[in-house]
């Protein structure tokens, strides 16, 4: 059971940084009916993914959403998938097809036998343990034209931020409730 935190402490917290875009990076595998609900609340969104997919594909795959602080889907989001692992959020000044590219460049690694694997960045869990190992270069890489990463901590009554300085992956936990 997943503890119910007021989606406006969230909003409060990802709409902080004036003249900046807020965007959820979200997994159509955790998050039932994505693609549908993208279009029911007519968000601007993108898939990751490039070209043609089957329709099962579709489903699963992470989809780019801007998030607006007033708009039905924000709360809808974070109402719903908050503390259910449905993606992480993305805070900058970067339009949604350049932060799209960006994104992209990371969604496949290589295994130590050079094996191309799918890197599931958008899952809070997996960004919030990768996050603080990376080396200066990595956060570079990962970062790009990101300010800040947010997503659920652990325990769902907290965020955590993510930001670099000077190369550093810097970070902080927020109570919600």
């Amino acid at each position: 059971m997943t503890a119910k935190v007021p989606s406006q402490a969230i909003v409060q917290q990802l709409f902080a940084v004036p003249e900046t875009r807020v965007y959820a990076v979200l997994d159509g595998a955790s998050s039932p009916g994505l693609p549908q609900n993208l279009a029911q609340f007519k968000v601007e969104s993108e898939c990751l993914f490039r070209g043609e997919m089957a329709a099962d594909m579709m489903l699963v795959a992470p989809y780019l959403a801007s998030l607006r602080p007033d708009h039905p889907f924000t709360d809808w989001l974070l109402q719903e998938g908050w503390g259910r692992h449905w993606g992480v959020f993305v805070i900058c000044k970067a339009e949604l097809r350049e932060l799209r590219m960006h994104l992209r460049t990371f969604l496949k690694v290589y295994g130590p036998d050079l094996k191309p694997l799918f890197f599931r960045y958008y899952d809070p869990r997996v960004l919030r343990a990768y996050l603080p190992t990376c080396n200066a270069q990595e956060s570079r890489l990962v970062f790009g034209p990101v300010l800040r990463y947010v997503c659920e901590a652990e325990d769902p009554t907290a965020l955590l931020k993510f930001w670099t300085d000077s190369g550093q992956v810097k970070s902080e936990a927020v109570r919600l409730a």
